[in-house]
């Protein structure tokens, strides 16, 4: 890949904040991200080859990225978080139980026998896409916080579970994958928390700022590519890695110099190149080719719909209800696991991130009606970001 092929990636993927633009009925900067892939990809006018292997290590380090971002929002530090994670649970209970009999009957009706793969994506949520949207609106209700546990607990479950639903024969090698990345995760936590304790990671940052080191960026990036690296070498997805770097950022506390320095790096270099490349990958012609595909899409986001507006029952808004059943960094994980291993059947990776864009039209749907039922709020200040610890940095 040659640098004027990445300047084409990164100025086809500008269509995303054009779209996200209008403060009514925008939608999410990477649905636009992923249709300009689309359309310069294989689907269209192939003018990028998403087999190139530079531009697919930057699009994985972008992913690994965008969920480090994703994981930092989860207010792990927040009291006010604690007393909704129990209707939190009781909700991914629901949702989870629900999606089991449900993706076990997608695979029948489709006859790709992948059952339980289908029930984590019916089940799945994803934090990168809702708490933007949170934040973004300054939604603060407690149907808000319990959505924000839901969504939380139900990413890192599928985050966990996707790799042993699609390949149980290996399930072995995926558990301790896990295991590995956890512990490591766990291992960088404690390390950073005594250094902490210390003040050494204090003087660093304050060398930083003084210096213009940027030192807290250069900490992160090898955390969350150190912990990708293990990822890869055990077979699970960089998105594991990603997400369990950013919790550990959350659990300490993102000072702002560090959020905004993320926020450049993840918004404007590597989280758009990832989302054209995942555009440029779909090949939507194998759903006409395989027409029995595009069913198995459209009953996935029916699927996906039905089981998270369940929730409902147990008193949530509709609005947010549906919201949390946002899907992005599983299937993408999902399909990227399955053509690597040969798994899936032809046009069923297209299936099912088609699949997870349609189901991104029905999320801004939620969104919009999610803001407008808390337009009455819209005066009162957005929640605090989950790991703004240090307001002075």
């Amino acid at each position: 890949m040659s640098l004027d092929v990445l300047a084409l990636v990164l100025a086809v993927g500008l269509v995303g904040p054009l779209l996200a633009a209008p403060k009514r009925r925008g939608v999410p900067v990477a649905v636009g991200e992923i249709l300009a892939g689309v359309l310069v990809g294989r689907t269209a006018l192939r003018w990028v080859d998403p087999s190139s292997a530079v531009l697919t290590f930057l699009a994985q380090a972008g992913f690994a990225l965008i969920m480090l971002v994703a994981g930092s929002h989860i207010p792990v530090r927040s009291p006010t978080l604690r007393p909704a994670l129990g209707r939190g649970v009781r909700l991914v209970v629901l949702t989870s139980a629900l999606a089991v009999p449900a993706g076990l009957g997608v695979a029948v009706g489709a006859g790709t026998g992948h059952g339980w793969l289908y029930a984590v994506l019916i089940a799945s949520s994803s934090a990168a896409l809702v708490m933007p949207v949170v934040q973004d609106a300054g939604l603060s209700s407690s149907p808000v916080l319990v959505m924000t546990a839901q969504v939380a607990v139900a990413d890192t479950a599928a985050i966990v579970l996707l790799p042993l639903a699609e390949q149980p024969a290996r399930a072995g090698r995926a558990v301790l994958g896990v295991l590995a990345v956890g512990g490591a995760g766990l291992a960088v936590f404690l390390i950073v928390r005594e250094l902490r304790a210390r003040g050494g990671q204090q003087w660093l940052h304050r060398l930083s700022r003084r210096r213009n080191f940027g030192l807290e960026l250069r900490e992160q990036l090898i955390i969350v590519f150190g912990l990708a690296g293990i990822a890869e070498a055990t077979g699970v997805s960089v998105m594991l890695a990603g997400f369990t770097a950013g919790l550990i950022l959350a659990a300490q506390g993102e000072p702002r110099r560090l959020a905004r320095q993320l926020f450049a790096v993840a918004d404007g270099f590597l989280g758009p190149v990832f989302f054209v490349w995942l555009g440029a990958s779909l090949d939507l012609k194998e759903l006409i080719d395989h027409p029995g595909m595009m069913a198995l899409a459209g009953a996935l986001v029916l699927a996906t719909v039905v089981v998270h507006a369940a929730a409902r029952l147990l008193g949530q808004p509709l609005p947010l209800a549906v919201l949390a059943g946002a899907q992005l960094g599983v299937p993408v994980a999902a399909v990227t696991i399955g053509q690597r291993a040969g798994l899936l059947r032809p046009g069923e990776g297209a299936a099912i991130l088609a699949a997870a864009l349609i189901g991104l039209a029905v999320t801004a749907w939620a969104a919009d009606r999610a803001k407008q039922d808390a337009s009455p709020q819209a005066a009162a200040p957005p929640p605090a970001p989950a790991a703004a610890g240090q307001p002075g940095s």
